[in-house]
């Protein structure tokens, strides 16, 4: 039946026209086909009245009638149609009658066996025929249930294909283990184990016995007496080798592989078999005979093998060809089967069962035994075995599995017969489709060519990798169960999933006319924050219906009453209001927006209006104008206004429409229209029309009008293009100040006074008592008072000098050198001048501003784009684009600024990882080649040029960050700046909210992770920040030219954790290790209570966790030791004075093993004079006692400490390699730092019993893992294939 997209039926009997019906002439209408009675549409045969059967995929084959819908129509049922993949093709079943499995990452080796059991006519029913006990078990971890359901499903669902995710869950396994590909004989294996561990104490207890077990003898006969031992082995599958160890060719067909495998080898020579009877070695013959051939007979082809040359798997693709009829008869072993046990069983391990054939298997199907489907579910028979003739061991074919792909990975699918109508289909996982003999055949693999060795390597990868026959003997065939058939529990269940299916499809048809678009809302009751939302409504819902859907999704149930809301199209990117629905309260929302699509080109905006206010309609082809108005006398930009308006309006009626919105003069004013970041454009010539002024869907214009002569002066000189200019660059930064404590603001006084500073304006920061943050607000508060005059006076009689590392003052009651009191002194007052010139800065811009909380504070600002982490730091220069946070139509940087160095504001410095001090905080030191800070700026980080222009800076009300109830909460100012300021006239603008100077501390970027990078190139500016960044300070000195911060890190060579981190220091270029050594004592002290001599303690270099070179005191960095930003060094103490003098020696790390004791000794070093072997033998025998001739030695793998299992080291390592010296080919030891392992030959390994092997290996994987390092150099291991009876793997996975 069809019918159109408003699912109106077509009477089919009618003669209406297409018109009459319905259809829109001219435009694209859309049939929708359903069920019919519950039958499904049939796809009609071509004129031959045949389906082609070829063995393309069904789903190649399915016709369109017209051309195919377009994603999302309304009505239309192929809402996710593409060219290869239909949504819904996954629910309609295939035209085979087959339902397919859904692949969940990688199972198509699942689903292969599934089908394969599924289509086994003996085992589907037997399944059946099992009843699931609820009290027993839960439905979810049963195994055996959830695999007759997934029966029942694949028997009676009508989709294209089905999940196996319920299947896999009962295994225990989750969702990890969809993306393990395991091999399918494997699977088979495990799952057979698992069922019959589930089935005990059932009538299936012994199923897979009875349908896939067989039994071989396995036995030696001594070629001079004649005696045979022997002992009997049952078997699932049986292995057939493609290519036989060594040969150059494979066996081209399955028989050449049997008898292969029942052909016996000789023992001789070296190999000769002991024979009891003749009591002596003797030649004998081994080989295996088959007893018994299983009901269902499985054929592995092991086509995975191991490559000795590559030391890698490989596939072996060589043809091997198999009948669809096979005769076993002549494997059987005939002399068994005809007389009893004629020769002794004297194999001690070999099983004595009273003769080799008495144990009866379940290919002799008593007819006098309980059958269910054909099978026999008991073998309490007894009755006497006698000679099968030839024709009772014909197999029939009934499923190839096919793997194609490589060792490393591939796919795989089933070809399966039906014993129904004995038709060939392709299983490829939710693919089912008819295929012939001859895709059967191409399953042989291998190539046209001949049958050479490399003939694989070039034959095709797709090829049979299990073979399952079938016995044939009417008699115990069996057929699928009909439905009519089911027992009862099965009839419930089918009931039961029908159900399901059907209120899965409901949901299905709910999901696919449910319209999902994106709803904003302009929250009243948040302070007019822009909320979004989904709003997910049926496409018959009607506008009305979805109005109050969104008006209870956006909670505005106790802000706004509903009648004062209403649904318009909205354009979230341009920040536009499209079109509002006048008229349609009633109208379906399919209707509104165009159906039923997976994306929008728009979206929805609930928006709300006081009670007294009207709602303005907005048409097509209207563009929004946000209008600033600009006050000349305060500095002021108001909040914007919005006002509609059309393209073809001319500028004089667009100052009309204006004029009438704001109450302004239309005939003094002034329009300037913001198209993009910074591209300010005056709009004057009255007769132009909007559109050819670049107008588009959302602008953003500022007016101004005033009769004030700044309208004379050319635009981009006058003052409104100057407070617009810094308007569009003013960002609004949020600054965390330092926590400051008393002891260190005293210190800083007690250094003020030193210089004589008697009447400083810090005098308030005297330890009286008070808080400190009370201290500096205090004195900031007076520093912003004082007048212009006053700091002209203060800066004419002072000096600016360096001045030491603040943190490294020594309390006040500690005599201070004279210099260095004075350096202080100094700089401090420098530092007042500057925070004069700051403080009335501030409160002029302050004062000139009518807005008490900064002059555009009140306009509304969109929240930036979140920058993300990257590798550079330098005032994040790292970020190559700006974005700036307004009302603009663009947001992006038109062009970098042109700094004094040549280098624009997105230049790109180089950094390293490393870890932070403070909370173990990962940061980002950069610094250019001459370490950091710009040659235009001195020491103090002052520009040695002009003085720098003038940029907008204010900073308000300081606010406490955090929980205020904390001992010492921060605080935090928010910072309205002009982000093309440098970084060095940012520091001096902070100076009197941190209350140092700018040389005192130290500037940080904060991520949306929390991470932080310093910033430290002075000429660098703001323009990578944007709205709301995050910034945080931190008192230290900051660096000069020529230094380098440098992170120390404790060195504890036999400490699980090898690398502590200690301090974070600078050193400068120029220095020597020595006098870093120095510039160290006295921090380690401080900071880490470390109480160091200067000679028992040596830096060396740090890669990663790997100790390197040793440096000597007399290298100086940047002369004999690189040096970058962001350095790492480890300290390592010293348990006597330093050996290392030369740069010739060489300080190696030994480490004994013990294979006595299984035991590895700690770290002990070793301080060559010269790179020979023999000096290095010496060394260990004079540490160890061990006699030179005795001692062996091995370089460890890997990185330090080079940790290897104890259970490996003995036979892993290469030990006593024969060179002379040590830096050649295995060893290149040529560096301080290497590990090096020793023994005693002499000593013999240590024996233990396999529970102490187990626990030994247990410890050492979880020691190595703890310290991170493998237990093994070998590949990764593929994970084990596991199923968990217990529904899940336990808790503590540990090692296989």
């Amino acid at each position: 039946m069809a019918i159109i997209s408003d699912t109106t039926p077509l009477d089919q009997s009618s003669e209406m026209t297409l018109s009459e019906s319905g259809f829109e002439a001219g435009k694209r209408n859309f049939l929708q086909l359903t069920d019919k009675d519950g039958e499904q549409p049939q796809i009609a045969p071509d004129e031959s009245g045949t389906a082609d059967s070829s063995g393309l995929d069904d789903s190649s084959q399915e016709r369109f009638i017209g051309p195919l819908p377009r994603e999302g129509t309304a009505g239309c049922s192929s809402d996710y149609s593409s060219p290869s993949y239909s949504y819904s093709s996954i629910l309609n079943k295939s035209e085979t009658g087959y339902v397919g499995l859904v692949n969940q990452a990688m199972t198509c080796y699942l689903n292969s066996l599934l089908q394969t059991l599924y289509m086994t006519p003996e085992f589907r029913n037997a399944l059946y025929n099992w009843e699931f006990e609820d009290s027993e078990e839960d439905p979810v971890t049963s195994i055996p249930y959830q695999l007759q359901r997934l029966f029942v499903l694949l028997q009676t669902s009508k989709k294209r294909a089905i999940e196996t995710t319920d299947v896999t869950r009962s295994f225990g396994w989750d969702s990890s283990e969809a993306w393990q590909q395991h091999d399918v004989q494997e699977l088979c294996r495990v799952m057979f184990d698992a069922l019959e561990q589930k089935w005990k104490q059932t009538e299936q207890a012994d199923l897979i016995n009875q349908l896939y077990q067989g039994k071989l003898k396995d036995y030696v006969r001594c070629l001079e007496c004649g005696n045979e031992s022997w002992r009997n082995d049952t078997y699932l599958d049986i292995p057939l080798v493609i290519r036989p160890f060594g040969a150059s060719q494979a066996f081209g067909s399955v028989e050449e592989a049997l008898q292969a495998f029942v052909q016996p080898e000789t023992l001789d020579g070296p190999n000769q078999y002991f024979c009891e009877r003749c009591n002596k070695k003797c030649d004998a013959r081994k080989g295996l005979r088959f007893l018994h051939f299983p009901y269902l007979l499985t054929l592995q082809l092991k086509r995975f093998d191991f490559d000795y040359t590559t030391m890698h798997r490989i596939k072996l693709n060589d043809r091997m060809s198999f009948p669809d009829d096979l005769d076993m008869s002549p494997f059987i072993d005939v002399e068994d089967e005809k007389s009893p046990q004629t020769e002794s069983c004297t194999d001690s391990g070999a099983e004595n069962e009273g003769s080799c054939h008495s144990d009866q298997m379940s290919n002799d199907f008593s007819t006098d035994d309980c059958v269910d489907e054909g099978i026999c579910l008991d073998s309490t028979g007894t009755v006497e075995r006698v000679l099968k003739p030839k024709n009772s061991l014909t197999f029939e074919l009934f499923s190839v599995m096919v793997h194609s792909g490589s060792a490393a990975g591939g796919h795989y699918y089933a070809c399966i017969k039906s014993f129904t109508d004995g038709q060939w289909y392709s299983f490829n996982d939710q693919h089912v489709s008819k295929i012939s003999q001859d895709d059967i055949r191409k399953t042989y693999g291998g190539s046209t060519g001949s049958r050479g060795y490399y003939s694989s390597a070039f034959a095709s990868s797709t090829n049979a990798y299990m073979l399952i026959y079938r016995l044939k003997d009417p008699s115990k065939n069996a057929k699928y169960l009909d439905l009519e058939e089911f027992p009862e529990h099965l009839k419930w269940l089918m009931q039961k999933e029908k159900e399901s299916e059907e209120h899965e499809k409901r949901q299905r048809e709910i999901e696919r006319n449910t319209c999902k678009i994106k709803l904003f809302c302009m929250h009243p009751g948040k302070m007019m924050t822009m909320m979004e939302n989904k709003l997910e409504v049926h496409k018959d819902k009607t506008l009305r219906e979805a109005t109050q859907m969104a008006y209870k999704l956006m909670e505005l149930g106790e802000v706004v009453p509903l009648d004062c809301c209403r649904l318009v199209k909205y354009d979230e990117f341009h920040e536009y209001l499209e079109l509002s629905f006048e008229g349609e309260e009633d109208t379906p929302m399919g209707l509104l927006l165009g159906g039923v699509k997976t994306s929008y080109m728009f979206d929805l905006l609930l928006e709300t209006r006081r009670p007294e206010q009207v709602f303005q309609p907005y048409k097509p082809g209207e563009v929004m104008v946000k209008v600033h108005v600009v006050d000349l006398k305060s500095d002021a930009i108001v909040p914007p206004v919005s006002v509609r308006a059309y393209l073809n309006q001319t500028i004089m009626e667009f100052k009309q429409l204006i004029a009438h919105a704001t109450g302004l003069s239309a005939d003094t004013m002034r329009l300037v229209l913001e198209r993009c970041y910074n591209d300010l454009r005056l709009l004057y010539v009255p007769n132009k029309t909007l559109k050819a002024e670049g107008f588009f869907r959302s602008n953003k214009v500022f007016v101004e009008s005033s009769d004030s002569p700044d309208q004379q002066v050319i635009f981009t000189d006058s003052h409104l293009w100057k407070l617009l200019d810094r308007h569009g660059n003013t960002i609004r930064l949020m600054v965390l100040l330092p926590e400051q404590s008393p002891g260190t603001l005293t210190n800083r006084t007690a250094g003020q006074k030193a210089g004589g500073d008697s009447d400083t304006s810090f005098e308030g920061s005297k330890a009286d008592g008070k808080p400190v943050e009370a201290i500096l607000e205090e004195s900031t508060e007076k520093l912003k008072g004082l007048s212009v005059q006053q700091q002209q006076s203060s800066s004419d009689s002072q000096k600016s000098s360096d001045t030491s590392d603040f943190e490294h003052i020594e309390s006040p009651t500690q005599e201070l050198d004279s210099s260095s009191s004075v350096s202080a002194a100094a700089d401090n007052r420098e530092l007042e001048d500057r925070i004069q010139a700051a403080g009335s800065g501030a409160a002029g811009a302050a004062a000139s501003s009518s807005d008490p909380d900064g002059q555009f504070v009140c306009e509304e600002r969109s929240d930036s784009e979140v920058h993300n982490d990257r590798s550079t730091s330098s005032v994040d220069s790292d970020i190559l684009s700006s974005s700036h946070s307004s009302d603009t139509l663009c947001n992006a940087d038109s062009a970098p600024i042109q700094l004094a160095n040549g280098l624009d504001s997105h230049s790109i410095t180089s950094s390293r990882r490393s870890k932070a001090h403070e909370g173990k905080k990962e940061t980002w030191d950069t610094a250019e080649e001459d370490s950091g800070t710009d040659s235009e700026y001195d020491d103090n980080g002052k520009s040695k040029t002009s003085s720098l222009p003038f940029m907008y800076f204010r900073v308000s009300e300081p606010r406490l960050q955090g929980d205020s109830s904390a001992p010492d909460p921060q605080k935090c100012v928010l910072v309205h700046v002009d982000k093309r300021i440098t970084l060095a006239a940012f520091k001096q603008n902070m100076e009197p909210y941190v209350g140092v100077a700018a040389t005192q501390f130290k500037v940080f970027r904060v991520y949306a992770n929390n991470q932080e990078f310093e910033s430290v190139r002075l000429n660098e500016t703001l323009s990578s920040f944007s709205d709301d960044n995050k910034i945080t300070i931190r008192l230290g000195r900051a660096l000069k030219k020529g230094e380098y911060r440098v992170k120390v890190y404790q060195l504890l060579v036999n400490e699980a954790e090898p690398c502590k981190f200690l301090v974070d220091t600078v050193f400068a270029k120029g220095m020597t290790v020595r006098q870093s050594k120095e510039e160290l004592l006295p921090q380690l002290k401080e900071q880490c209570k470390l109480e160091l001599s200067i000679d028992r303690f040596r830096l060396r270099k740090k890669t990663w966790k790997n100790p390197g070179t040793v440096f000597l005191d007399y290298h100086v960095y940047e002369e004999d030791i690189n040096i970058s930003s962001n350095w790492e060094v480890f300290l390592e103490f010293l348990d006597e004075p330093e050996k290392m003098k030369s740069m010739s020696q060489l300080a190696v790390l030994t480490r004994r093993w013990s294979p006595a004791h299984m035991k590895l000794e700690v770290f002990r070093e070793v301080v060559l004079e010269s790179s020979g072997v023999e000096e290095l033998k010496e060394k260990l025998c004079e540490m160890s006692g061990i006699p030179l001739e005795n001692l062996e030695f091995a370089k460890g793998r890997g990185t330090f400490p080079c940790d290897i299992s104890v259970l490996e080291i003995h036979q892993d390592l290469d030990w006593n390699p024969k060179v002379s010296t040590l830096n050649v080919w295995p060893l290149y030891i040529c560096d301080d730092g290497a590990v090096v392992f020793y023994r005693d030959s002499t000593e013999e390994l240590m024996e233990m019993s396999e529970d102490e092997r187990s626990m030994l290996m247990k410890k050492e994987s979880s020691r190595l893992l703890k310290t991170g390092h493998r237990v093994s150099y070998s590949p990764r291991k593929e994970k084990a294939l596991k199923i968990y009876l217990d529904g899940g793997p336990p808790k503590d996975s540990g090692q296989d």
